[in-house]
């Protein structure tokens, strides 16, 4: 379960992943985004704002949760990114 927004240790800290993520410089620095190594798939669905942040869409169709493929990679971008929703306190 994700944590309240009240129980998320930083301000900057995403609440929880969606299917159109917009982070921040500082919300994309604080879950440690972009690793090339690591996010070499969700780059390739994710563009760089004129301020430095980022947008990012985690299927190349808006979530289907009916949809195995999707919820594989809903799962897997979250264990990526353990500190979105306040799982991690690092």
């Amino acid at each position: 379960m994700l944590n309240l927004p009240e129980k998320i240790p930083a301000p900057e800290t995403p609440y929880f992943l969606g299917w159109l993520n917009y982070w921040s410089t500082a919300a994309a620095r604080a879950i440690g985004f972009p690793d090339p190594a690591r996010d070499a798939e969700l780059l390739t669905r994710a563009c760089r704002t004129p301020s430095g942040g980022w947008v990012v869409q985690l299927t190349d169709s808006p979530l289907d949760y009916d949809n195995p493929a999707h919820l594989d990679t809903l799962k897997r971008a979250y264990e990526r990114f353990p500190k979105i929703g306040g799982r991690s306190g690092q």
